[in-house]
């Protein structure tokens, strides 16, 4: 039970009617998981407006109501707490009641288009081979030391998030890493948190069936940066040409990483291989297992972290020298026969030509590279289009087929797809809706020596039809082609 006038602490509150001198037992904003002595947060959503639901969590035990507009007509022995804004009331309210674990630990907060599970996934790899107890909060999954806990979205919401970090604050762990989404920053599930630091890693099309423009989107991202307090730390990707805007107006210590461009963490590829990149960073050379350019850029930023969060420069080194790449980003298998699969979750525009750039650069020139790629439903129409060009511009023959279509019509995103691609390009394109299928056919189509590209899911073990997640996994796909059509 946690005082309700202690936990509205720092919480933009505009009016009050009744009592906040009581006590509560959670916090919740899913009227449907109401018991007695909750307190209920009214959210305006993108679906649904929880202030509709006001009276159903009443009548489930609610004892306090926090809402943007209060109800006309009042039940007496409830109290009722008006506010500016419900999501960010949310996060300082889950910060509070939780004690403010964020405070107690050393989090650092990964956004950016792309590489942000890479990067924060490998800052908990590296902590933890140096020997420190480490939290993960990621796309694919949570960890509390070592014991693994799914994740559901990009960055949970406000309480899964602060009572994660309390969770991790009682095991003594000692640094965090979070993927912080845009969704996450527009939505305040971060307010309330305190950041040891931030990472930038890039910016390109993405979300804007949400943001509507690159500059919202853009902005979003900014935002994070601006609520750094001055203690924190901003590395960002100054090869990026968004990097200046995240630091325009930050409070927080300005430090930069990049390939091209002069930066305080510096690196230079020096070899390329399928099984590995030869790099040096900051004079030292390091063989790595990460694969492409992109990756480098990831390596960098953890380089760079790591060293503003004092751990000595050689001993990082050593430890980048050991990593594995994340499930389902660049993992591939070879056939008996000397296919390369690759699956990756390049699902924008950007991560897509890069991995394809990746795998054009490392190639001798007479493999055949095939690429299967799909786009989900019920998201960013725009990048459809894009995505099946460069699949198709990139690769020597491209079959597009379904991804998570949601509600969507399959056949529907993929013509929106093979809008595109160009006359010359055309007939370089199959269209295959089953994914199993389209799999297959990349198989059967390939020779010993081609590549596979299977993009757009990477570490996703289910598709999504229509509101039904079925079990799919492209690597236990592409391996299930290897091993029974090898001597096709």
């Amino acid at each position: 039970m946690k005082n309700l006038q202690h936990i509205l602490y720092k919480v933009a509150v505009e009016a009050v009617f009744g009592n906040t001198n009581i006590d509560i037992s959670e916090i919740v904003f899913d009227s449907r998981k109401v018991q007695k002595n909750d307190v209920f947060v009214a959210q305006k959503g993108t679906a649904f407006d929880g202030h509709k639901f006001i009276n159903k969590a009443i009548d489930l035990g609610a004892v306090a109501i926090i809402c943007e507009n209060i109800p006309a007509q009042k039940n007496q022995e409830v109290t009722y707490i008006q506010v500016q804004d419900s999501n960010a009331a949310l996060a300082i309210l889950a910060a509070n009641f939780f004690d403010n674990p964020s405070s107690k630990l050393k989090l650092v907060g990964v956004t950016g288009t792309n590489g942000k599970t890479t990067v924060a996934t490998l800052l908990y790899n590296l902590f933890t081979k140096a020997g420190y107890a480490t939290g993960l909060l990621s796309t694919v999954n949570i960890k509390v030391n070592k014991t693994e806990y799914k994740a559901t979205h990009t960055t949970p919401d406000s309480i899964t998030i602060n009572r994660f970090l309390n969770k991790m604050v009682n095991e003594q762990v000692t640094y965090c890493f979070m993927e912080v989404s845009s969704h996450g920053i527009h939505q305040k599930r971060t307010a309330g948190l305190f950041f040891t630091g931030g990472i930038f890693t890039n910016l390109s099309h993405d979300h804007l069936d949400y943001h509507k423009t690159f500059a919202e989107y853009r902005d979003v991202k900014k935002s994070f940066f601006d609520a750094l307090p001055k203690s924190a730390f901003a590395l960002v990707n100054s090869d990026d040409k968004n990097a200046s805007v995240m630091l325009q107006n930050t409070r927080a210590q300005k430090y930069t990483y990049a390939l091209k461009t002069g930066a305080d963490f510096k690196a230079k590829i020096l070899e390329k291989r399928f099984s590995g990149t030869l790099v040096l960073i900051d004079g030292v050379e390091v063989w790595t297992k990460l694969i492409g350019e992109f990756n480098i850029y990831n390596l960098l930023a953890i380089f760079g972290a790591a060293n503003l969060l004092e751990i000595e420069k050689l001993e990082i080194l050593r430890i980048i020298s050991e990593l594995d790449s994340v499930s389902g980003r660049f993992q591939y298998v070879v056939s008996n026969n000397q296919i390369t699969a690759i699956v990756d979750y390049a699902h924008t525009p950007d991560a897509l030509k890069n991995i394809l750039e990746t795998i054009n650069d490392i190639r001798s020139g007479n493999e055949k590279v095939i690429t299967v790629v799909g786009c989900g439903g019920d998201r960013d129409k725009t990048k459809r289009p894009l995505m099946a060009r460069i699949a198709s511009q990139l690769s020597n023959q491209a079959i597009f087929t379904s991804d998570n279509p949601r509600t969507e019509d399959p056949q529907v995103i993929l013509d929106q797809m093979e809008e595109g691609v160009s006359s010359e390009n055309y007939k370089k394109t199959l269209t295959i809706i089953d994914r199993r299928q389209a799999i297959r056919t990349a198989y059967k189509l390939s020779n010993p020596g081609d590549i596979i590209l299977i993009a757009g899911k990477g570490h996703e073990t289910y598709q999504e039809i229509n509101g039904e997640r079925k079990h799919f996994d492209d690597m236990e796909e592409v391996t299930k082609c290897f091993n029974q059509l090898k001597s096709t």
